[in-house]
């Protein structure tokens, strides 16, 4: 209150005759401001004057010592162990352990455990990102109906990078297979995909990077991968280049597995990862609690089904276009093929269109040679040339 306001309440306090109503007009106060301050002078003197604290006299939703004691104590759990540690986690580890919490108190919401964390100076901060509602997120309805599989590199205990396979449910964040690898590979990556097929079924669709190992689609060639997928009327579909986003559910369950490997001495050899990631596998698909889940493990989302898998017609074979230079021996290679089309051809770029194992060679506008591919991977001559009917 200014000087001219705490005067006038002081004399009408003191019995002087003032119309209160016109002084408090012209000081711009209101007459119910000023009678709450003449009650607080009468009872406090001058420090009736001072601001009062806005902090309300009860916070019926306080959380106690004890509350804020378990949270930190979830959130080291959970941390010490190699999972993540965020709020909504640490309301299902809270959850999961009633034996820990106060009886008859109230799981705290996810702001008020970031809330507990701020104040104890556990809260990681991260820069602003989009919001949530702001994103466009796929996701596939059924379990089965699309699968994700990629490698990342790991770390053994004496240095060498080995690669682990992972295979996941688009639809249930299942973590269908983790294979310890010595690189990826063709065999090992067919070895994964029959390890959780037989365990889980096959899927409608199969979702992969381009990499060497499950596809050549782009290159001209088909990986072995994508041919027995094929077979089993499976639909292999790749990313496209330079385009990780589209397989961002993978990429996020790699970090997951990895952070979890962190918080554990390294692994002597593939045997020993192995064992670890089949741990890791039985913890996060039957232990593992996620929000978009609405709380569900991912094995029970995955076993609450109705799963997919593939359909009854048989797919068609994507057709390739690519070019090739043939080499001073007149032989182009395709899918460690080599394919003679003849020396007179030698140094051109010629243009291949295939269809499985059917490939026409041109020059061009003309067609120079025709092949069938026989699967042995070796040198193939070109179909005898059929003179038409005259």
């Amino acid at each position: 209150m200014g000087p001219e306001f705490a005067a006038l309440v002081a004399h009408v306090h003191g019995g002087a005759q003032v119309n209160v109503r016109a002084k408090c007009a012209e000081l711009d106060v209101s007459t119910k401001t000023f009678y709450k301050y003449l009650g607080r002078f009468a009872a406090e003197g001058v420090d009736g004057f001072y601001p009062r604290s806005r902090r309300p006299h009860a916070s019926p939703s306080m959380v106690t010592l004890r509350v804020e004691d378990v949270v930190i104590r979830a959130r080291k759990e959970l941390d010490d162990d190699g999972w993540d540690a965020g709020a909504e986690q640490i309301g299902f580890w809270i959850g999961d352990h009633p034996d820990q919490w106060p009886p008859g108190a109230t799981v705290p919401s996810r702001a008020t455990i970031n809330r507990i964390l701020d104040r104890r100076g556990q809260l990681v901060k991260v820069p602003q990102r989009r919001p949530r509602r702001s994103r466009h997120r796929f996701e596939a309805e059924q379990p089965n109906t699309m699968w994700q599989m990629d490698g990342f590199d790991y770390d053994l205990a004496d240095g060498r990078t080995v690669v682990i396979l992972q295979i996941s449910d688009d639809c249930s964040r299942f973590d269908l297979a983790l294979r310890a690898a010595r690189s990826e590979n063709s065999e090992d990556v067919w070895a994964a995909f029959l390890n959780a097929s037989s365990r889980y079924g096959l899927p409608a669709r199969f979702l992969t990077d381009n990499g060497t190992a499950f596809s050549g689609r782009r290159r001209g060639w088909i990986s072995r991968l994508e041919e027995n997928l094929h077979a089993l009327g499976v639909l292999a579909i790749t990313s496209s280049v330079a385009h990780p986003q589209t397989c961002g559910k993978n990429e996020r369950a790699h970090s997951t597995v990895l952070k979890w490997l962190d918080k554990r001495p390294a692994a002597v050899d593939l045997d020993e990862l192995q064992s670890m990631l089949e741990t890791y596998r039985e913890r996060y698909n039957h232990h593992r609690r996620k929000t978009h889940l609405a709380g569900m493990t991912p094995g029970e989302r995955f076993n609450l089904g109705p799963r997919d898998g593939p359909g009854d017609a048989q797919l068609p074979w994507p057709v390739l276009i690519g070019t090739a230079t043939v080499s001073s021996s007149g032989c182009i290679g395709i899918d460690k093929h080599l394919l003679g089309v003849g020396r007179r051809h030698a140094g051109t770029t010629v243009t291949t269109i295939r269809q499985h194992r059917e490939i026409a060679v041109f020059e061009r506008d003309q067609l120079i040679a025709e092949f069938t591919l026989s699967g042995n991977r070796n040198y193939q001559a070109k179909k005898p040339v059929v003179s038409p009917k005259t």
